[in-house]
């Protein structure tokens, strides 16, 4: 049985603010923390770079610089929520046990025009963010 939860990206916002000892991790490429935006306080940890798309071999020792404990509230983001669902399951099978995939992710799913961002995500619901 798994540990990881599934929350909204106003879930998760209010466990961020009601938490201290919560974070935000955030799992996307260099370029779309950096261009496209990210909530403020996100750490960015990469998951998977191009062109291979593979999980990063130093992953897991990334986020342990910034969870030390295993016990630490992990709230996991992407673009949409597939990525940090992979990356909740790495950390899950490292030994960690609160961890929470945001749904939706920072864009969302495409909508009907194929545009991301109109129906779901961390901006969508007007939560805080910046670009770099």
């Amino acid at each position: 049985m798994s540990n990881i939860k599934s929350i909204s990206p106003p879930e998760a916002h209010e466990l961020l603010s009601s938490d201290s000892q919560a974070i935000l991790i955030d799992t996307r490429t260099l370029i779309e923390y950096s261009f496209v935006g990210h909530p403020i306080g996100a750490i960015h940890v990469p998951l998977k770079r191009p062109p291979n798309w593979e999980a990063l071999p130093d992953f897991i020792k990334n986020i342990a610089q910034h969870a030390p404990s295993k016990t630490t509230p992990i709230v996991l983001m992407c673009r949409s929520g597939a990525r940090s669902m992979d990356a909740a399951k790495l950390l899950e099978a490292a030994g960690y046990h609160s961890l929470f995939n945001m749904d939706e992710g920072f864009e969302g799913d495409k909508d009907d025009n194929k545009h991301r961002g109109n129906i779901g995500g961390w901006r969508f619901h007007n939560l805080p963010w910046q670009q770099s």
